[in-house]
């Protein structure tokens, strides 16, 4: 399986935390990025095989529903699989409508996922976001009358002026709608953002580690005690409401993006396309190779990114499987890195394979990055 992500980069506000490839909707760029898109699309060297698709940004959402349909119909004729196993559209809750959902769901999207991130409305206002709960609770609803299968709420954690009682108040909300997948992201302050400014003159108005670590903790209980699976460090799911398409970064699948600022993996080599936005659309638009960065990925580090992706899930890495893929004993190869962890309770090892513990999930990016960087 390939997972196929499209980025649409337009939104009706900016978010302070945001660092993604994004500019604020105005009709005629939106116009001109769809056509240059449209010709990406085209020009792509096309497979039989099966394909996820993601529908991503920016706000996906902003663009009319006619005109969403028309882009997956495209993406269908351009990767004809017989029945795509997961298409995920990601959509603000303030602009969903009963009739766009329909659309969405007679062109084939399979998994709406809503970026709600809180429920409370001081952090709502931090975030920089302009949705109500009640939107939230409406758009919910209208997915479940329009025969989108599954139902994703994004939150986030380790907000400014964020407690453990306004988390849990959001987690609470959140189950209470009974969505299918929930994901629950710790907030990254990445340079560069409105957000790193402030933190910059004022870093107290962030949460510490203990605190994020406790906030973290409450997620894990509370949804768990829901009846989710915790199968992925931000990731929530009920049974069968697993997302297919994330599942295939994380397995170090490969993949291909469209769009401006949109990465694909495939043969070891790993690019990522400029986020210049008219750099972008003009050589799309003229059929001309997009600008682009791009890395191929060898030996240790190919191996290493592949251990970083898997510990990130709960069934960890099968040592068969990468023994299979990377030529590797995985014990033998990373013996110094692998005891500390086990001896700490960070990381359980059996004849299988090896996944974080509860303990290791809490500093799960301090112990992939060793993996990563052992020569």
């Amino acid at each position: 399986m390939t997972g196929i992500y499209v980025h649409l980069p337009f939104c009706p506000y900016i978010c302070p935390y945001c660092d993604f490839a994004k500019w604020p909707h105005k009709e005629s760029a939106a116009r001109r990025y769809m056509d240059a898109l449209s010709d990406e699309i085209d020009a792509a060297a096309a497979d039989g095989g099966e394909h996820t698709v993601f529908l991503g940004g920016g706000t996906p959402n902003t663009y009319a529903s006619d005109e969403i349909a028309g882009l997956l119909a495209r993406i269908a004729s351009k990767f004809p699989a017989a029945c795509p196993p997961e298409v995920t559209i990601e959509v603000n809750p303030e602009l969903v409508t009963a009739d766009a959902l329909k659309a969405y769901a007679a062109a084939g999207v399979t998994r709406l996922s809503i970026g709600v991130q809180s429920f409370v409305e001081t952090e709502i206002r931090t975030l920089g976001r302009r949705h109500d709960a009640a939107q939230v609770s409406a758009a919910v609803a209208a997915a479940r009358s329009s025969g989108i299968d599954s139902v994703s709420l994004d939150l986030m954690f380790a907000v400014p002026g964020q407690t453990k009682e306004s988390w849990r108040s959001s987690l609470e909300t959140a189950i209470a709608l009974a969505p299918d997948h929930v994901s629950a992201y710790g907030l990254t302050v990445e340079e560069g953002t409105p957000y790193a400014d402030w933190r910059d003159r004022e870093p107290r108005a962030f949460p510490d580690q203990d605190l994020e670590g406790d906030l973290y903790e409450l997620a894990i209980d509370a949804l768990e005690t829901a009846g989710f699976e915790h199968y992925e460090i931000s990731n929530f799911a009920r049974p069968g409401h697993r997302c297919a398409h994330n599942a295939n970064y994380w397995a170090n699948g490969e993949y291909v993006g469209f769009g401006v600022g949109a990465a694909s993996y495939g043969s070891g080599v790993r690019s990522t396309h400029t986020r210049d936005l008219d750099a972008y659309v003009s050589a799309a638009s003229q059929g001309r190779k997009i600008p682009d960065q791009s890395e191929r990925l060898e030996g240790a580090q190919r191996a290493g990114e592949a251990v970083m992706l898997a510990l990130r899930t709960a069934q960890g890495l099968s040592f068969a499987a990468f023994k299979e893929r990377y030529g590797l004993e995985f014990l033998e190869y990373y013996a110094s890195i692998v005891e500390p962890y086990r001896e700490a309770g960070l990381l359980e090892v059996d004849a299988a394979g090896a996944r974080l513990t509860k303990r290791g999930r809490f500093v799960a990016n301090d112990i992939c990055a060793t993996f990563i960087t052992l020569p």
